[in-house]
């Protein structure tokens, strides 16, 4: 683990610890809905088929292919347990010009009621923060949600339309350095080990190698964020891979939709003990039968 036990941290690091990871739980929940259950509810308002993922898409290396989804929603979110310190500003880019102000959200169309908007709205112990949280996601680039500067125990949803500019390069090397593929330079055993490592990076946190700009994003600011001595969650949701994609501390998690056959739904129902009625209602979050939210979730 790269960032400070549990068991090293003082009472009020540990009290602020607690408090991040319940409103994590908070945020797991919401991106779930919203990436997975709002998606498909989209398909059904279009009356088109959900594109549900096949299993052999799950494979590392699966060649799947490239197709996005309009119906879908995609989303790049960034937790963090501390303030981003301002030096780390040369490759998270976030300014005053895109802080979540009124003067800024007055720029972008998709904050659906900016003259009623108040400050507070974007802390995460206010009623309506998922409400603001769920309008600026339409927007490109990463939303970065982090400790208030002036207070140890709350957190705020402080800028949007956050770029990642750290080079793919940097953080392969960074990675490889960490796992003792290498002692100084990426380059040091030749272009063709660097060129396969970096494509080990991508494999190394579950995604194909020519993943679309939100997901290889989201894979180098994991990277980046281990410098930090805090926790760092990163939430990404594809429209080409139907999935979501939580990167935290423990590893990379991955949730997405698949249509089961009823011969395995009544296995699982016979598992957990109860009807295959009961197994759909309390599963399911639609009428049909075959469908199910499965969760994957793999360590690194």
């Amino acid at each position: 683990m790269f960032c400070k036990h549990r068991d090293c941290l003082s009472r009020e690091e540990r009290l602020r610890r607690s408090y991040y990871e319940v409103l994590r739980d908070e945020l797991d929940q919401f991106v779930l809905g919203y990436s997975l259950v709002g998606s498909y509810n989209n398909f059904l308002r279009l009356r088109a088929p959900y594109p549900f993922v096949e299993l052999r898409e799950l494979k590392p290396r699966a060649r799947i292919p490239s197709v996005e989804f309009d119906a879908q929603n995609s989303f790049l979110i960034i937790f963090s347990e501390d303030f981003i310190h301002k030096k780390h500003k040369k490759y998270i880019r976030y300014f005053d010009v895109n802080k979540t102000t009124k003067d800024n959200l007055l720029k972008h169309k998709y904050f659906p009621d900016v003259e009623n908007f108040n400050r507070n709205l974007k802390f995460f112990e206010t009623s309506e923060f998922f409400s603001l949280l769920r309008s600026l996601l339409p927007i490109d680039y990463a939303l970065l949600i982090q400790r208030n500067q002036q207070t140890k125990l709350r957190y705020a949803l402080t800028h949007f339309h956050v770029r990642i500019d750290w080079p793919i390069a940097e953080a392969s090397e960074d990675l490889a350095r960490n796992l003792r593929y290498i002692s100084k330079d990426l380059y040091e055993k030749g272009d063709k080990y660097a060129e396969d490592f970096q494509k080990k990076f991508f494999e190394y946190y579950g995604v194909p190698v020519l993943s679309g700009g939100r997901r290889t994003a989201a894979i180098v600011a994991a990277q980046y964020f281990r410098q930090l001595t805090g926790i760092t969650t990163i939430y990404v949701a594809s429209s080409e891979s139907r999935n979501l994609l939580r990167i935290d501390e423990r590893g990379v998690s991955k949730s997405l939709l698949v249509k089961l056959p009823d011969n395995e739904i009544k296995k699982l129902a016979d598992t957990a003990g109860i009807t295959q009625n009961s197994f759909t209602k309390k599963l399911c979050h639609c009428k049909a039968a075959e469908k199910v939210c499965l969760h994957f979730k793999c360590s690194i």
